[in-house]
């Protein structure tokens, strides 16, 4: 996993306007929790934050100053709905060998056999890890499947020293068969069936 090192300030203005005027000076607002400490309120800086967050799980190390560092996690990320700028952060503490739950994303690898079609059910999937050791991606493979082959949860490869969170049996992909176009197709030039009703006005007109 990526681990990226940010210099945080102490935060001692709260509410709306204070947080607008973080913003305009390229900052984002923070608040960092765990280990039954008491809420630390920070600022980041903008970019910096912006670029490390880019990637889901990164392990942050926050320079507090005077020496002290603490590593932490993104656990909420508000962003802007329309500018999708970074708007707030929750970073939850943590320590080197400390385990802890998190939401990985999973890459499907592969080609699955010709004429079939990859249908994904789950874009993630929750385990345990080592703070320090968290994946930034599982991979699936689905590389000569053929249809009707299904991959749950308790089937995927999970780096070393993981364990699965999410239900074992969930459905993670489906090979499945694309309907035919030409099917579609001769559906539609067969059109609606008449009606019996029809046909008889039909046959008076005639």
């Amino acid at each position: 996993m990526s681990e990226v090192k940010l210099t945080a300030e102490n935060r001692t203005e709260f509410g709306k306007g204070a947080a607008r005027r973080l913003r305009r000076a390229h900052k984002v607002p923070a608040v960092l929790y765990g280990h039954g400490a008491d809420p630390v309120h920070l600022t980041l800086p903008g970019h910096d934050t912006m670029l490390a967050l880019k990637r889901s799980n990164t392990l942050l190390t926050l320079d507090l100053g005077g020496g002290r560092s603490e590593l932490a996690l993104p656990k909420d990320v508000q962003r802007h709905a329309v500018k999708g700028l970074i708007e707030h952060v929750d970073l939850l503490l943590v320590r080197r060998g400390e385990r802890v739950t998190v939401d990985v994303p999973l890459h499907v690898v592969g080609e699955a056999a010709a004429g079939t079609m990859v249908a994904s059910e789950l874009t993630s999937l929750s385990i345990e890890a080592e703070a320090t050791s968290i994946p930034s991606a599982i991979e699936v493979s689905v590389e000569g499947l053929e249809a009707g082959a299904r991959i749950a949860a308790g089937e995927v490869a999970l780096p070393e020293g993981s364990a699965l969170i999410t239900d074992a049996e969930a459905l993670v992909v489906n090979i499945i068969v694309p309907t035919s176009s030409a099917e579609d197709e001769a559906a539609e030039d067969e059109g609606p069936a008449v009606g019996a009703g029809e046909a008889d006005a039909g046959d008076a007109a005639e």
